[in-house]
């Protein structure tokens, strides 16, 4: 082999050889360069607005949303409320504590609670019913309550002695000072009882006892002869 032909076989050798290291070079490069572009066209994909639609392979399946039924609510009954007839609450029969208001009078109390004057007065201790005082609490007795029996008179009384005695209906001074045997002007002057149509029921009075003496009653007696005067 001339001198020449080695020449050029060298060439050519390391043509090939240069060539054979290149070739990876370039397809290193290009593979590089496809990644990049993949990488940009992935990043726009799921930056976008409207990605495109993954290919069918890929694209996993949506799963169809189930219509959950939500229970109506159960429908209230109606309650039926029954209304109830008003009770009527029965006037206390007493006994009852009373405040005295502005106007009231002992005879407007009992007339109001259906009771007798004597009895207000016996059972609070009031001795004279004009004295009635407003925000004074008073005792109201029980409806139909009967006065206290009276405590029987000591039969050893002497002449002049003076005695408590709380008016009644339909006494007068004359009544009670028979009674008492006694006389309705002393009654009178002893409690300066001007007027003796003054009086007033549950009024307590000294009456003094006797100093009268009791007039006898007379009897007829059946069948007794008559005298007559002429012949």
């Amino acid at each position: 082999m001339t001198e020449i032909d080695s020449e050029a076989a060298d060439v050519i050798e390391s043509y090939r050889k240069r060539k054979e290291r290149l070739v990876p070079l370039i397809l290193g490069g290009l593979a590089i360069v496809l990644l990049v572009v993949g990488i940009f066209f992935v990043v726009l994909w799921f930056t976008g607005d409207s990605p495109p639609a993954l290919p069918g392979f890929l694209a996993s399946k949506t799963p169809t949303p189930t219509v959950t039924q939500t229970p109506r609510p159960p429908t209230a009954t109606p309650t039926v409320t029954l209304t109830l007839a008003p009770t009527l609450t029965p006037t206390p029969s007493g006994p009852i504590v009373y405040i005295v208001e502005p106007g009231d009078t002992l005879s407007s109390i009992a007339e109001k609670f259906g009771v007798e004057i004597v009895l207000l007065m016996a059972l609070n201790n009031i001795t004279d019913p004009n004295q009635l005082f407003v925000n004074v609490q008073i005792t109201i007795p029980e409806s139909g309550s009967l006065l206290p029996t009276k405590t029987p008179l000591p039969e050893d009384l002497y002449p002049g002695q003076k005695i408590e005695y709380q008016i009644q209906s339909g006494d007068t001074l004359e009544t009670i000072a028979a009674e008492f045997n006694s006389t309705a002007l002393a009654i009178a002057e002893l409690n300066e009882i001007e007027d003796p149509n003054s009086i007033g029921v549950g009024q307590i009075i000294l009456v003094p006892v006797n100093i009268a003496t009791p007039t006898p009653t007379f009897t007829p007696v059946v069948g007794e002869a008559t005298a007559t005067t002429g012949s």
